[in-house]
């Protein structure tokens, strides 16, 4: 294959159908929604059967089990994507939307209106829902679609799509509107991030490696996060059994995700007090404890925690551990360490949680809640195409409002400027 020339074609036919998906009624969007959702969970059989394929050829090729986790479908998954779609279509239709129009002195209205952004790439590694989520959320915000997911989930891949051509069928939109990559050649993800003339915007989800090459190569703004080193910080006016359940979830939830506990904070006031019942969960799961010296001094088969340690996104059983002085020393060990993905803070004094809300800079900060919640279905926002750090235009998980724009508009009734 030819990879520039099919890249070239698919980016065209992209353009070509950005401009129909911008005219695009809410009810024909809607309709696709629901129509990809029915072939979703008609279809569970195939795509588990399609998954089973990947995983195969996955665990004979390697594959780490962080990445097998991600790649893995199951019936409650496949009804979970489903459930998305059918989330998203019933989600207000962002697109015309007009805000903030207000009079000028010359008698002109100012205000904005939200618009598609055009033509979104989405690359990413192992997880196949991303298909059906991208697919959705692009769709509902009035974009076209370039999916190109890893190889390790062709299959998987292939078999989603081709419920979303259905769908797309269904409603008369154009089958262009989202395209999925059918190469795994790598050479594919090169030409992508660089077709501007094609392409408005990137949006990456998978490893650090994966987005550190397209921040490097990338000629094409992108939407991203690197990685989640996320902290749950227990003060010494936590209600402890609050915080056990919360920060056991966090970490033990899901050890593959981004928005997964990598670093336990712990106010020195309750340190020996919650640490031992805690740790023996953690212990008892099989997650490795690596501790700062105040930590171990309380429990004693904790590892040695190192510099790189604060640092590191596991996506596996192991958590790092520190005991701190205060609320002030916890703010600082995040701003510090954090990837700006997800923190949270349990306590009971209102005062504090305020300053965590505001002085801890991520991209959601949380309350007495566990950080797996940082995730755009459990938002309501119907699915995510992915999390933003920056802090321009998108940040948190990026749904139907972080995939458009707002342009100006002004309303006159024959005004000339003197």
């Amino acid at each position: 294959m030819d990879i520039k020339a099919y890249m070239h074609t698919v980016g065209q036919q992209a353009r070509a159908a950005s401009r129909l998906m911008a005219k695009a009624d809410t009810n024909a969007k809607n309709k696709a929604l629901t129509a990809m959702a029915s072939a979703i969970q008609r279809d569970t059989a195939k795509l588990i059967a399609a998954n089973a394929k990947d995983l195969a050829e996955a665990r004979e090729a390697g594959l780490e089990e962080a990445l097998l986790d991600r790649l893995t479908l199951t019936e409650k998954g496949v009804a979970g994507m489903a459930e998305g779609l059918l989330q998203i279509a019933a989600l207000p239709d962002p697109v015309g939307e007009i805000t903030g129009l207000n009079y000028r002195p010359s008698g002109i209205q100012v205000g904005k209106m939200r618009v598609p952004l055009g033509v979104i790439g989405i690359i990413y590694e192992a997880r196949p829902n991303v298909t059906a989520d991208a697919a959705g959320l692009c769709l509902k915000a009035g974009n076209a679609a370039i999916l190109r997911g890893g190889s390790e989930a062709i299959h998987s891949n292939q078999a989603i799509a081709a419920c979303v051509r259905e769908g797309l069928a269904a409603a008369g939109l154009p089958a262009t509107a989202v395209q999925v990559i059918e190469t795994t050649d790598r050479a594919a993800v090169g030409e992508l991030i660089t077709m501007k003339e094609f392409v408005d915007v990137i949006v990456p989800r998978g490893g650090k490696g994966l987005i550190e090459r397209l921040i490097a190569e990338a000629r094409i703004p992108v939407i991203k996060h690197l990685h989640g080193v996320c902290h749950v910080y227990i003060d010494d006016k936590a209600d402890l059994d609050k915080a056990i359940r919360i920060a056991d979830n966090a970490k033990t939830s899901r050890y593959g995700t981004c928005n997964t506990m990598e670093t336990l904070l712990v106010a020195e006031g309750v340190a020996a007090t919650v640490l031992p019942p805690l740790c023996k969960i953690y212990q008892d799961k099989g997650v490795e404890l690596r501790g700062c010296p105040a930590a171990r001094a309380i429990i004693p088969q904790m590892k040695e925690a190192t510099e790189e340690d604060w640092h590191t996104e596991y996506l596996a059983p192991i958590l790092s551990v520190r005991v701190v002085k205060d609320l002030d020393a916890a703010i600082e060990h995040i701003n510090t360490y954090s990837s700006q993905h997800t923190e949270s803070i349990v306590t009971e004094d209102y005062s504090r949680a305020r300053r965590f809300l505001r002085e801890v800079d991520s991209s959601s900060v949380m309350v007495n809640a566990s950080t797996r919640f940082a995730d755009g279905f459990e938002y309501g926002l119907g699915a995510e195409i992915g999390i933003s750090t920056d802090k321009i235009h998108a940040r948190g998980p990026v749904g139907l409002e972080g995939l458009t724009s707002q342009k100006f508009i002004v309303l006159g009734d024959g005004q000339v400027r003197g």
